[in-house]
Parts: C-alpha cells; structure tokens; sequence
C-alpha cells in the first residue's frame, strides 16, 4: 500500500514528465513597425549590402541564383530574429535548398537557434519559408569566443541547390529584421562596436620628395649589384672552374719512366 508521500511524489514526477514531453512555445514572427518605409533593394556582397533597419519590410525582385545582402545595425542586449518568404511565380523543374545566413561586422558567421535556415523546397511548391533566431547581442566577450557583439550584422540569401535549368528564374523575396530584449547585463562595455572600415583613404596630390642621399664611395664599388643574377651566376662559375683545375694540378700524379 502507497503512502500519501509516495502519491505526491508519483504525481509531482508524471507532471515533471508531462512538461517535459509538451511541446516549446514557438516564438512570435516579426512585425512590421507602423510606418515604415519599405525596401525595394539588395546589395550583391558584403560591401554592397543594402542597410535596413528593425522592422522595416523589404521586398525584392530577384532572380534564381541571385546572392542577396542587407546589413542592419545591432545593440547591446537585443535578440534578433529574421524571416524571409521567397515566392516562385514561374514553374520550376525541380526542389531546390534555400539558405539565409547571418554575419557579424567581422565577417564571422552566426549560429542560428531557431528557424528554417537551409529549407528545401519542392518543384510544385509556390513559396519557401526561412527563418533565423540569434542569441542576445552581449556588451563585451572573449577575443577567442565568437559570441554577437554590437555592430552591423549582414543577412545574406541565396539558394545551394538547384536544377540547372531553373537557373536565373524570376523570385519575389520578402524579408523582416525583428528584434526584441532589454539591456544586456554582461559587465563589461565593447570599445567600439564592430563595423568593418569600408571607406578608402585619401589620395596624394603628389608624391613626396625624398632628400637626395650622397653616394659614398668605397673599395667595393666596383663589384656588380647583388640583384644582378647573371653576372654573379657567370663569375661564380669562373671561379669554380679555376678552382677545379688547380685542385687537378695539385692532386694528379707524377707519370713512372
């Protein structure tokens, strides 16, 4: 016969059990913000890419093939999620692999923890959704780590695998930046936030001047320049071969009578 304590502690692990096995609340999708002005397009690479910001709506006309680059800017504590809809308005031939990949301002690729990052998609298929959630920007990390730091972070959508033949088809893509999270608690503060320098520098007027240099004059001004490989090559061999002929006479024997 059970006693009360273990019926408590039967029922307290079949509920453990019960949360256990109930499925993770999926998170929201993001929304647009009121008002804001949609974007019509993308850069090609990472020096193109065209900038968005949280919660505008973008809307391009692409084709099959095409690498599609947007940057927008992140801070301290937030938590961002991308969603994108690539829409086929022309039959296609065959599946296809799409992927949407996030990087930070060093170029380095961010891990995903949710959403549909590489998605395939079948040839009768009208559309295919994508989706990537990162991890909360922290204010400061290790150099080794590769945790999100503050800065601009690019988006870039492409497809991996496709038949040939539906290379270059028309696309409608849609794309949504979301972000949501309060301030970071990490203690510490990033210097500066990591955004690539994408500005060329200055070009000179003129070339400076160099003070001339007075050439001195020396016991070994008459040996050739070193970089003059043929000349060295053509007296290194007179040498050697006037050092085989008189190790020859210094070696040889006397002929017997």
């Amino acid at each position: 016969m059970r006693t009360p304590t273990a019926w408590t502690g039967a029922a307290l692990a079949a509920a453990g059990m019960a949360l256990l096995a109930a499925p993770a609340p999926a998170s929201a999708a993001p929304t647009p913000s009121p008002g804001a002005t949609p974007v019509t397009r993308a850069g090609t690479s990472f020096l193109t890419a065209t900038g968005v910001a949280t919660g505008q709506p973008v809307r391009v006309d692409a084709s099959t093939g095409d690498h599609l680059y947007w940057s927008f800017p992140a801070s301290a504590g937030e938590r961002h999620e991308i969603s994108a809809t690539v829409t086929f308005p022309k039959a296609r031939s065959g599946t296809s692999t799409w992927t949407v990949e996030v990087f930070d301002g060093l170029r380095r690729r961010q891990s995903c923890t949710a959403g549909a990052q590489t998605p395939t998609v079948a040839a009768a298929a009208g559309s295919v959704s994508l989706g990537c959630t990162l991890r909360q920007v922290r204010s400061w990390a290790e150099p080794w780590s590769a945790d999100p730091l503050p800065g601009t972070y690019y988006v870039r959508l492409s497809v991996t695998e496709l038949p040939e033949a539906d290379l270059g088809l028309p696309i409608d893509v849609d794309l949504l930046v979301g972000a949501d999270g309060e301030g970071s608690r990490d203690d510490g503060e990033l210097e500066a936030p990591l955004v690539p320098n994408t500005k060329a520098g200055t070009v000179l007027a003129a070339e400076p001047t160099a003070a001339p240099v007075e050439e001195e004059t020396g016991i070994f001004d008459w040996l050739p320049d070193l970089g003059s490989r043929w000349i060295w090559s053509t007296v290194g061999g007179a040498l050697a071969a006037v050092a085989g002929v008189v190790g020859f006479a210094l070696t040889r024997r006397p002929r017997r009578p």
